[in-house]
């Protein structure tokens, strides 16, 4: 558990005001001094993020927030940064005092019901008082049980995060979705092709996380995989003595792949599986049918989920924009965003792409789309796009029916 990639584990935000004791918490509840505590408000100024394994819970990720009442110069940039982390979580945990609930506290509660996120709420400091009248009313009015704690007091430390623990066994299921990337496609025993270039944007001695975890997903499935670069596919094919249940490739050698694959066997691209895996593929299916109706100089919006280094070939600056000016044949205008940037106003685009999304988790791709959604902006991701450009999509689309009548119906 503890080598669960970030993107795959639950994300649980501590949320609160300045000085109530947020970092002591996650101190608490990871048995360590992971954040720096300190009586002077405003000690974090950052988000810290601590990966762990919570056990029985499983892999999390803590995300520890600056007090959303902070005052200070940098007050308005910390909160801005924690009121982003609601993109991203998959339980609240709301901090509080004995003394009362206010405005703050109102907020944070508000956000998460609006996110439709699970809310924990943790009383602290109770080795010095109980929870106020005020408190408990406020409480009571709202229909919250809260998790009374110290996190200096080891007596009510102890019994604090066993409560919590048992709150996020019940509450914490994330975003429903599909609960393997491929492996609930075939069947055990089965043979799955994996067609991987290794190219520019292939790490020297490794390959990317999404084909990593495929085939994972597929060893856990019981299934087995044949790996080849893309000259290799005919050859690797024949070395079959019968035709592989299902065929993934990387998204910029589709066409190739769709070419030399037999029209009875199903196939499909990486980022397509990531896209069901993560969000929603029916909207980006339905979202990559707006790329016939691009005109040139229409503004596109590429969503990237982590920042790096451009390279001389890279998909999502170089090689996808080519491929929608031929396809538009004539210019773009497109605006590239890294990490967790999104523009302020998505409504100025005619079209969202979205990468594989390997780096976030579901929740956070979903709250992108629908921030897309609330714009009137088709989103679709790299995979889709690609696949559409090529004059492919519907085959790649044929292992998902819903996707493919949502793309049809889309294109009507």
């Amino acid at each position: 558990m503890n080598t669960t990639p970030k993107s795959m584990r639950l994300q649980i935000a501590i949320f609160g005001r300045t000085n109530v004791g947020k970092s002591s918490v996650l101190n608490m509840l990871a048995g360590q001094d992971v954040a720096i505590t300190s009586p002077v408000p405003g000690t974090t100024t950052d988000v810290v993020e601590k990966s762990m394994e919570l056990l029985p819970v499983g892999p999390v990720v803590f995300l520890d927030t600056a007090g959303l009442d902070d005052k200070s110069q940098l007050g308005d940039l910390r909160t801005e940064r924690a009121r982003r982390i609601f993109d991203r979580a998959d339980v609240a945990l709301l901090i509080v005092e004995p003394s009362g609930w206010g405005e703050c506290e109102d907020g944070i509660a508000a956000a998460a019901k609006e996110k439709n996120i699970p809310l924990i709420v943790l009383v602290n400091k109770t080795d010095i008082a109980g929870p106020s009248p005020e408190l408990e009313e406020a409480l009571k009015t709202r229909g919250i049980e809260p998790v009374l704690c110290s996190a200096i007091s080891k007596g009510l430390r102890e019994k604090a995060v066993a409560q919590v623990k048992e709150r996020l066994l019940k509450l914490s299921a994330p975003a429903a979705g599909p609960k393997a990337i491929l492996g609930d496609l075939v069947k055990p025993g089965q043979t799955v092709v994996l067609i991987i270039p290794i190219d520019k944007e292939a790490p020297k001695g490794r390959i990317i996380l999404p084909q990593v975890q495929a085939m994972r997903d597929l060893l856990d499935h019981g299934v087995l995989s044949l790996t080849c670069r893309e000259h290799e596919y005919p050859r690797a094919l024949a070395s079959l003595k019968e035709p592989p249940a299902l065929v993934v490739c990387d998204s910029q050698v589709v066409d190739f792949m769709v070419a030399h694959t037999p029209p009875g066997v199903p196939c499909t691209t990486f980022s397509i599986l990531f896209a069901r895996f993560k969000g929603d593929l029916a909207a980006y299916a339905a979202g990559a049918a707006a790329i016939r109706g691009l005109r040139p100089g229409d503004r596109i919006a590429v969503l990237e989920a982590c920042s790096h280094h451009a390279i001389e070939d890279d998909i999502g600056r170089v090689k996808l924009p080519r491929w929608l000016r031929e396809t538009v044949k004539g210019e773009l205008s497109i605006d590239t965003f890294s990490g967790r940037d999104l523009p302020a106003d998505l409504s100025a685009y005619k079209l969202a792409v979205h990468c594989g999304g390997c780096m976030l988790t579901r929740t956070e791709i979903l709250n992108r789309m629908g921030k897309a959604k609330a714009a009137g902006v088709p989103i679709t991701n790299y995979g889709t796009a690609i696949s559409e450009c090529k004059g492919v999509l519907e085959r790649v689309l044929s292992p998902f029916p819903e996707a493919l009548r949502a793309y049809r119906a889309a294109r009507a």
